[in-house]
């Protein structure tokens, strides 16, 4: 690495690594810190090399792009610019300059530079760790999906959503033979015709939101027409491979002894009721199911970064309100590839600009921030439409698993709430143990605070993921 300013950009996926490749183009020493044994995140999922895959490219569209992005980090890399550290997981990131004098994002350069120590695990085991030392940190740890629970939700067979697609991407292999892909949001389409054109039969694909309250949005979707024929394609090899698509309908409970036999689908009303009397069954054997997307934080809240919401709040420069860190991607907005690509290279052009002590050039990236504005618009639109059906608490029984970690059932939940008198998600978890378990409340967080009628909280977790005693028991510096 050659000497000067110092980036460490955690996550390899779409923002990620064109913010790597932009500041590293522009003198700045960047090492790209992945969990993943190779770069691309989940949107550029690769198969493992030991499969032998003949044409990866099937699996995916925006292949040129990907071509480019695993083009340029090689290059980088073999030119010393860029390190990167696959089969890292970060568990901290830890401040070492003085406390932060800005206040908001608009001010975060006023303070002195900053110093950062990335603290991650790899190994077998990953009992061993690595501290990544750096003047700024772009945080690109992308999302991860929403899924709510129903009756059988938890049998083998049931995978989510983007589970299914990552087992076909990186292992070639389907979640089984028959499959129904079901929840709500753009991408259970994708998946749909993934999983058929691998060789299931896809026996519905179930979508709780209906598609024609796009047309409330004409305008903003008339933008882009990309993405309609985007939609348009997989619309119609949907009908090629014969896949029945059940708008306004809702997987309402999974059947099954030792794994799933069938699921029960049912109409819903414009309120999200089930419609009496609309149930059927489909049999399968897989059920692929997810109810949106959403951001991966825990190294923003750790580090002290406002949100907006759920997601990393930004300027547009992409800079947090904590000075030296950096966030884009799906941490700041469920916006899909594009507009992670658009919010990464503003973000790598901004940390050069201003490691380099002066303001970027607003030319440098017009175009990005023309494209990051759309793509914005965009999905705006689309999350008003796909949202998760109303009134779902009323189809998850009281004896439904909704932390599968510490097997907490929703009756505890309700009983928190309405005997113990729980008014806030952190009280019900202490009163149930739900979001204790290995997964930290990330998977049933959502499920919770919907069962108990409260808004979703930040964790502010000291670490990220689980971390060996040993390591936290270590002297700074001190080896593995």
């Amino acid at each position: 690495m050659s000497e000067g300013p110092r980036l460490a950009v955690i996550g390899a996926g779409p923002a990620g690594l064109v913010a790597a490749l932009a500041a590293a183009a522009r003198g700045v020493a960047v090492t790209l810190v992945d969990a993943a044994p190779d770069a691309g995140g989940q949107f550029y999922r690769q198969p493992a090399a030991g499969l032998g895959a003949r044409r990866p490219q099937a699996l995916h569209h925006q292949w040129r792009t990907w071509e480019r992005l695993r083009d340029g980090l090689a290059a980088h890399v073999a030119a010393g610019r860029i390190t990167h550290l696959t089969e890292h997981h970060v568990w901290c990131v830890e401040r070492q300059s003085a406390p932060r004098t800005a206040t908001s994002a608009s001010t975060a350069s006023a303070s002195a530079p900053a110093s950062f120590a990335v603290h991650a695990l790899f190994g077998p085991e990953q009992e061993e760790s690595v501290a990544v030392r750096a003047d700024a940190v772009l945080l690109a740890t992308g999302g991860y999906e929403k899924v709510l629970p129903f009756p059988g939700w938890t049998l083998p067979g049931v995978v989510t959503a983007g589970g299914a697609q990552a087992m076909l991407k990186s292992g070639l292999v389907l979640p089984g033979r028959t499959a129904v892909v079901a929840g709500t949001g753009p991408l259970l389409m994708p998946v749909a015709v993934g999983l058929a054109a691998a060789g299931a039969k896809v026996a519905a694909l179930v979508e709780s939101a209906d598609p024609r309250d796009l047309v409330r949005h004409a305008r903003v979707l008339a933008a882009h027409p990309d993405k309609l024929a985007e939609g348009a394609w997989y619309a119609a090899e949907l009908t090629r491979y014969r896949v029945r698509a059940h708008t306004r309908h809702a997987v309402v409970a999974a059947h099954g002894t030792d794994r799933l036999e069938a699921v029960t689908v049912a109409a819903l009303d414009t309120d999200g009721r089930v419609r009496e009397g609309s149930e059927w069954r489909i049999p399968c054997d897989s059920l692929a199911v997810g109810h949106g997307m959403l951001p991966h934080t825990d190294l923003a809240e750790t580090l002290g970064c406002r949100l907006d919401g759920v997601n990393v709040a930004v300027d547009d420069e992409q800079r947090t309100d904590v000075p030296g860190v950096w966030a884009a991607g799906e941490t700041t907005g469920i916006g899909g590839a594009a507009l992670s690509l658009a919010e990464g290279r503003i973000a790598g052009l901004s940390i050069a600009a201003r490691l380099d002590s002066r303001a970027p050039e607003p030319r440098s990236y017009a175009r990005a921030a023309k494209a990051r504005a759309g793509r914005r618009e965009f999905f705006a639109a689309v999350d008003n439409v796909f949202t998760p059906p109303g009134r779902w608490v009323e189809r998850v029984g009281d004896d439904t698993l909704v932390c599968r970690c510490e097997e907490v059932p929703a009756a505890a939940i309700r009983e928190a709430v309405d005997e113990l008198g729980a008014g806030d998600v952190r009280t019900v978890k202490l009163l149930t143990r739900a979001g204790m378990g290995w997964c930290q409340g990330r998977m049933c967080g959502p499920a919770v605070a919907g069962l108990a009628g409260c808004p979703p909280t930040p964790s502010r977790r000291p670490f990220a993921r689980p971390v060996p005693l040993g390591v936290l028991a270590r002297e700074p510096g001190e080896g593995p």
